[in-house]
């Protein structure tokens, strides 16, 4: 019997897909941070801290950002971009996807691992810390409140063929957060009434959440057009109902005198 004649293929490296976190560099995970270290190459998001470069100072650092209602890469390109430098680093190699906050959550990995398959490119997926749980963190409002709160859903308030917010089938979960938000607040307001929400549910809007200059205001379901101005052209994601809620205020017991443990507990 002949034997097989041998392949041809150019060896390829590995593709990482590494969470970012969403905001400033010390968000991202330790793994992440590793991936960079040992990257070639990295194909790095617009959202992603130019601060994370330190990580990386001997990489070949390529942008390939998306922003909304602004000129980016196209998916394709970045998908043909990626298969091209994991050919070019070789077998050995490591190509970095970095994409801002975590890779599975809006950040159309979907597509990318499937090129990379198509290719016979191996894969790694590092999650990160993704803008909802930034927000939540920082706004100090739990998502899940225990015995009102059992249930999160994430959603995108925008659709790529509109740019408008996505039509609400109705209320999936006890607390609600729509990225993508900052054009669509007036039209997510009017949206989240048809799907069921009482015009005086607590909605929390935070604009670049884990960057110093993040900001948090409170609002209704009815009153959340309000936050426009003050969210302008700030990546803004919005959190509804039971995880929007401000805590209850805690007064300090006389336990909590100078000198003496303070204990504050809060019943949700």
């Amino acid at each position: 019997m002949a034997a097989a004649p041998a392949s041809t293929a150019t060896p390829s490296g590995r593709v990482a897909f590494v969470g970012a976190g969403p905001g400033q560099a010390d968000l991202i995970t330790l793994r992440g941070a590793q991936r960079l270290a040992q990257a070639a190459v990295i194909l790095s998001d617009a959202l992603a801290d130019p601060a994370l470069r330190e990580l990386a100072p001997h990489a070949r650092w390529l942008h390939v950002g998306k922003r909304g209602f602004a000129d980016s890469t196209g998916q394709e390109a970045i998908n043909a971009l990626l298969i091209k430098c994991a050919r070019e680093v070789g077998r050995t190699g490591l190509v970095v996807r970095l994409k801002g906050g975590d890779p599975s959550v809006f950040g159309r990995l979907e597509e990318e691992l499937q090129a990379m398959a198509a290719a016979g490119i191996a894969c790694e997926v590092v999650p990160g810390v993704t803008a909802a749980l930034a927000a939540a963190a920082s706004a100090q409002r739990p998502l899940t409140r225990r015995g009102a709160g059992r249930s999160v859903s994430f959603a995108t308030a925008m659709t790529a063929t509109t740019g408008d917010a996505e039509a609400l089938p109705g209320r999936n979960a006890d607390t609600e957060v729509f990225y993508m938000a900052g054009k669509q607040l007036a039209a997510l307001s009017r949206k989240l009434v048809r799907a069921g929400w009482p015009g005086e549910t607590e909605v929390c809007v935070v604009s670049r959440a884990g960057w110093p200059d993040e900001l948090t205001s409170d609002h209704t379901v009815a009153t959340l057009s309000r936050a426009s101005m003050l969210h302008a052209g700030r990546p803004t994601v919005v959190v509804v109902g039971a995880g929007a809620r401000p805590l209850t205020k805690v007064e300090p017991s006389a336990s909590g005198k100078a000198g003496a443990p303070l204990v504050a507990s809060l019943n949700t």
